[in-house]
Order: C-alpha cells, then sequence, then structure tokens
C-alpha cells in the first residue's frame, strides 16, 4: 500500500507477471485537470530496475519537464 500525496507525480513498475494495481482517487475522473511527464524524462533521472514492457500511450506520450520548469525550481532553490 502507498500514499501519494494530491498534486504529486507517481509511478508504477511491477517487477512480475500479472500485477493489477489499483488506486483511489480524491475526486471524479476529469481527463482535461491531468498533468504529466514522461516516465524516462533524463531530468528527472530515474534509474529504473528494467524498461518497461507494456506502458499506455497516455503515459508514453507526456512531454519532458520544460526548461521554464528548470528555472523556476532553480530560483526556489529546490
Amino acid at each position: 500500500m502507498g500514499y501519494i500525496l494530491r498534486g504529486s507525480a507517481d509511478a508504477i513498475l511491477t517487477l512480475t507477471d500479472d500485477t493489477e494495481a489499483f488506486y483511489m482517487v480524491s475526486a471524479f475522473y476529469a481527463p482535461e485537470e491531468e498533468r504529466g511527464v514522461r516516465w524516462n524524462d533524463p531530468a528527472i533521472g530515474i534509474e529504473w530496475p528494467i524498461a518497461p514492457v507494456e506502458i499506455s500511450p497516455k503515459d508514453a506520450g507526456w512531454p519532458d519537464l520544460s526548461p521554464e520548469f528548470h528555472q523556476l525550481e532553480r530560483m526556489r532553490g529546490l
């Protein structure tokens, strides 16, 4: 079990076959409110233990973090 704060990014990579993931949300689904970044964006630098075998077209199609975001975070000192 895990808890993801509202507005935070999350990802799930299973290491065994036939795994199902279920999750609850705090509001009704609103596709126009969805945001995301590409799972393998080099700016994030996640070292995945294996490459995904299956990834949804939606998740594969998210863009990298924008240069404007990187500048904003540097200004905040994060």
